[in-house]
């Protein structure tokens, strides 16, 4: 190395290490200034209290409007036997207190009219250390119940609950019976029948299969969000059978001009005519112009489709009519045919007895119970065969393509559609377990 290059390395250090001495400087002189500054402890800082209030707090759980925090309940249900001046007395109120109860809800309250089985909450007051109960809620039905004041200004109010609508969803896959798999899911068995309503004009449920499924809205009416006191309608539905979905929604116009079930295309779910008078229960014997009579032992036409059910099961007229013939034959049994225009009739066989009111000439509606099943005349075992007109010959209604109801019309199309988004939009995400299907 060359004392030249000696050089230059010794001047490079030595701008190095001036450089650090230089940065330290100015930190340890900066320090400084800043300790001196503020090396006071600052004195502490005094805050003006605020006017006294109240704290806001959540509001607490409340029941029957008290404050579960500030009041405690004592749950029981009337037993067979007692009375309601029993319960007052038990609680540890005299007789004469027991009177002054009586006496001043006589106006509200039948006394005499309380039922084994109704609920009842004595409610006290945990400030108060007299061990009586300062309150009694009598609930006479999820809907109304009664809420006594027992000390100090005794007296009754009569309390009405409010009803709200609630909106649950369910989706279930068929592996036996449509029913079982809804029920399996806890809808209640009113929807599962609104539902047959519904479909029961487009899909025949006794040929539902293993592997159809069914996606649905349906209304509760609940009390304290959570007791079911009703069933209301079902505003959608999916229900994929046959290999193709069979959308339906509740659609009802301001002006009233519709109300009922429509397809995602307008038209009317309801058709002129049930594809059955019963619901869900098996087809026994179709119609089949070369059947070998099981009574008879001979070759002979069966001209109706026979539905087997259990005795009583009532028989729906499946469409608006009159009432043409009625009585009793030796192969027909006690039988009703109805008229329901110029080209359509029904029959309906081997009733065990005609519904109340049933006579000729009588007016009935779609849907109207006319009949229970049975098994008179030539017949096996209980069920109803059910024959079918057109024009004066009798044919296959399973096989009829039967007429609909009027669609809606393009001056409420708007309306409708804009409620089928929304309701399509909300059947597509109902989760489907497939899980259960599969076992």
């Amino acid at each position: 190395m060359t004392k030249k290059t000696k050089g230059r390395k010794k001047y490079k250090v030595s701008i190095w290490f001036t450089s650090i001495v230089l940065v330290v400087a100015v930190l340890a002189t900066a320090g400084l200034f800043y300790w001196e500054k503020f090396k006071t402890v600052p004195e502490p800082i005094e805050f003006t209290p605020l006017p006294d209030e109240p704290v806001k707090m959540s509001s607490p759980f409340k029941r029957f409007g008290f404050d579960t925090v500030a009041y405690r309940f004592d749950d029981a249900e009337l037993r067979s036997g007692e009375t309601f001046g029993n319960l007052l007395i038990k609680a540890g109120f005299s007789n004469q207190a027991v009177y002054d109860i009586v006496e001043a809800s006589l106006d509200v309250f039948e006394v005499r009219r309380v039922i084994p089985g109704e609920k009842y909450h004595f409610v006290f007051d945990k400030a108060d250390t007299s061990n009586l109960p300062n309150y009694l809620i009598y609930e006479k039905n999820p809907l109304v119940y009664y809420h006594f004041t027992l000390q100090g200004n005794v007296g009754v109010r009569r309390i009405e609950r409010e009803t709200k609508t609630r909106v649950d969803t369910a989706s279930a896959i068929v592996t036996s019976s449509l029913y079982e798999a809804l029920r399996a899911e806890g809808v209640p068995v009113k929807t599962i029948m609104t539902l047959a309503d519904v479909y029961g004009w487009v899909i025949d449920f006794f040929r539902i299969q293993k592997g159809d499924y069914v996606k649905l809205l349906y209304e509760l009416d609940v009390v304290d969000d959570s007791i079911v006191v009703g069933i209301g309608k079902i505003p959608a539905a999916r229900f994929y059978h046959a290999g193709k979905d069979w959308n339906a929604f509740y659609y009802a116009s301001e002006d009233g001009a519709y109300r009922g079930y429509f397809d995602e295309n307008g038209d009317a779910m309801r058709k002129a005519f049930l594809k059955a008078p019963l619901d869900f229960f098996r087809i026994s014997s179709r119609y089949n112009p070369r059947r070998f009579h099981p009574v008879l032992k001979k070759m002979k036409p069966h001209l109706g489709t026979d539905y087997a059910a259990p005795t009583g099961t009532p028989i729906r007229t499946t469409s608006d009519g009159e009432i043409e013939k009625m009585g009793y034959t030796s192969g027909n049994g006690n039988f009703i045919k109805v008229r329901h225009n110029s080209t359509y009739s029904t029959q309906y066989l081997h009733m065990s007895r005609f519904a109340d009111g049933m006579r000729m000439g009588k007016a009935v509606s779609q849907g109207d119970v006319i009949g229970y099943v049975g098994a008179t005349g030539l017949a096996t075992g209980p069920h109803v065969c059910y024959r079918f007109w057109k024009n004066g010959v009798q044919v296959d209604p399973l096989k009829e393509e039967l007429p609909a109801a009027e669609p809606i019309e393009e001056a409420h199309r708007q309306n409708f559609e804009a409620e089928l988004r929304v309701k399509m939009g909300v059947l597509d995400i109902i989760p489907l377990d497939t899980s259960s299907s599969s076992k």
